[in-house]
Parts: structure tokens; C-alpha cells; sequence
């Protein structure tokens, strides 16, 4: 591509950002994040999504028409245990990213097609009120009505990656997502609220030597679930977030992100320990970024550590 100036950069950055959204879009919503559990319990699990959709940039941008279209497959692992006579867990996450976008920049059609291992997470959670340390047998005796949790996620930069590329599946560079959730049970009803931030180190090796930055983000997240029998439920997820302004070489981009995505989560069990949960979300509201619909499936599997 022949561009010069700040017009080349804005370019840079559109992509860019792009593959960040195409990768994230099924990470948005979380139903029952911070949900109780007897210590010792596993989880082991495989998700697949798909994710396609527009991506709305800067109008003073020559770039029309971008689109992508992404698909996930990531293997989880999850643990409680417990710390200070409270609830703890720990979870991991190793995704495998493949798909394309496609775009005219000042007329001319450019696509791009990509494959590889994206970066892998890791977030702790701690149940400050309400979900105390509890084996299996104590654990069906005790009521969780109301329940305050804190959490970190943090991604580290170790997905393919190649500062040859305009897009890449790994952003290179670390990612931190500090949040306190809020979840009341009442009778079969659970209300849940998230507030949360993602904030970013930079990406010193950009696209040929660049530097790129972005501020952080704040989220909010909104779940209602009715629970239909025990391992079977179903609920109506909202979110809105909103920063995440981009630089490169220190030129400040107009790209704020102020964007809500709403959808819908079904839990569906298959047999003893084992269970499916399905996935939707759309963009409902976009200013600047990726307006994406997103369809996944998750298949669960749980079992619990002995003492």
C-alpha cells in the first residue's frame, strides 16, 4: 500500500485495530462469571465461535466497505480452591484464531487471510462476600443469594506474530483486565453486574518498526438469567464500553470506542458432569470500531479434585 504521512498511519492503525476486535468480539459477555462453586471443582472446556461483521472507522480515513470475518477455537481450564476461607478461582484460556477481512482502501480492494495460535489468558478471581471456602457436602447446605467478587485477566503476547504484517492473530503486547462483579440470586432469577477496565502496554514492533498505543478502556456488563432446572438456564446479556483511543509514533488517532453489544446465553445439560452453552451477541450501538455478530458454542466438562 502506498501511503504517506498521517494517513498512512491512520491506515495502519484501522487494520490493526480490526484484528483486535475480530479476535475479542466472543470474549464480550459473561453470564454467571462470578457464580459459587465448592472448591475443588474443574471445568475443562472447548469453544467454538464465529464472529463476522463491519467495522466503522474514522470518516476522514480512506478506507470503505471493511468487513471480517474470524473464527475461534479455544481450549479453557478451570479451577476453585480456596484462600483465606474464601472462594478463589483460576482459569486459563489457549485460543487458535483463523479467518479474513477485506476492505477498499482509496478504491482499491485489499484482503487479508490469517491462521495461527492467538494470545493465551489467565484470570483470577476472588469472592470477597457471599462464597465463602466450602467442600461439596457443606457447599449444598449453604444459601448464595448475594455474592461480590474481583477479578484479573491478563493476556500475554505470545500468539503468532510477524511485524512484516499489517494484521496479525497476536496483538505483541500484554493486556490487563482488572473487574468487581455484583450477582444476586432471587429464586430462580440471577442479576448480574460487571464493572471493569482494560488497560494495554504498547506494541513497540508495529507493522515495520512502529509503535503503537491505546488508552484504556472502561466496560460495563449487565446479565439476567432464570434458572429452568438445575444445569439449565438461560439469559439476556448487555455490555457497553467505551475508550481505547489508538496512537502510533505518538500521532493520536480518532478512533474512541464507544460501542454496547447485547445477547443471549443458553446452558444445556447432556449428562452427568457434562453440559453445552450456546451463544449470541450483536453490536447494538457503534460509533468507531467493529460492529460484529458472534455465534459460539461451548461444551463444559466437570469434575471435581479429591481431597
Amino acid at each position: 500500500m502506498l501511503f504517506r504521512g498521517a494517513t498512512r498511519v491512520a491506515v495502519i492503525v484501522v487494520f490493526g485495530v480490526i484484528a483486535d476486535f475480530a479476535i475479542a468480539a466472543a470474549q464480550d459477555l459473561e453470564p454467571r462469571a462470578y457464580s459459587p462453586a465448592p472448591i475443588g471443582t474443574n471445568f475443562t472446556t472447548l469453544t467454538y465461535s464465529r464472529s463476522s461483521g463491519d467495522f466503522v472507522p474514522d470518516p476522514t480515513i480512506p478506507i470503505q466497505n471493511a468487513s471480517v470475518h474470524f473464527n475461534s477455537a479455544v481450549l479453557g481450564y478451570y479451577h476453585s480452591f480456596g484462600l483465606f476461607g474464601r472462594q478463589a478461582t483460576v482459569s486459563l484460556a489457549a485460543p487458535y484464531v483463523w479467518g479474513s477481512g477485506s476492505a477498499l482502501v482509496n478504491g482499491v480492494p485489499t484482503s487479508i487471510y490469517r491462521s495461527g495460535l492467538g494470545d493465551p489468558g489467565v484470570r483470577i478471581s476472588y469472592f470477597l462476600y457471599g462464597s465463602p471456602a466450602l467442600h461439596p457436602e457443606e457447599f449444598k447446605k449453604k444459601e448464595h443469594q448475594t455474592v461480590i467478587g474481583a477479578s484479573l485477566t491478563f493476556t500475554a503476547p505470545l500468539g503468532q506474530y510477524d511485524p512484516r504484517l499489517l494484521v496479525n492473530i497476536g496483538t505483541n503486547r500484554w493486556a490487563f483486565k482488572p473487574q468487581i462483579g455484583f450477582s444476586r440470586q432471587i429464586h430462580s432469577w440471577t442479576f448480574d453486574l460487571y464493572l471493569g477496565g482494560l488497560f494495554f502496554t504498547q506494541n513497540s514492533n508495529f507493522f515495520g518498526g512502529h509503535v503503537r498505543g491505546q488508552d484504556p478502556m472502561g466496560s460495563t456488563q449487565v446479565h439476567i438469567s432464570y434458572t429452568i432446572r438445575p444445569g439449565m438456564w438461560a439469559a439476556v446479556d448487555g455490555t457497553y464500553y467505551t475508550g481505547g483511543r489508538t496512537t502510533v509514533d505518538g500521532i493520536q488517532n480518532n478512533d474512541l470506542q464507544q460501542s454496547a453489544r447485547v445477547g443471549l446465553t443458553f446452558a444445556l445439560p447432556i449428562k452427568r458432569g457434562q453440559s453445552l452453552k450456546f451463544q449470541y451477541a450483536r453490536g447494538a450501538v457503534v460509533r468507531i470500531g467493529g460492529n460484529f455478530t458472534t455465534v459460539g458454542v461451548t461444551y463444559q466438562f466437570r469434575f471435581m479434585t479429591k481431597r
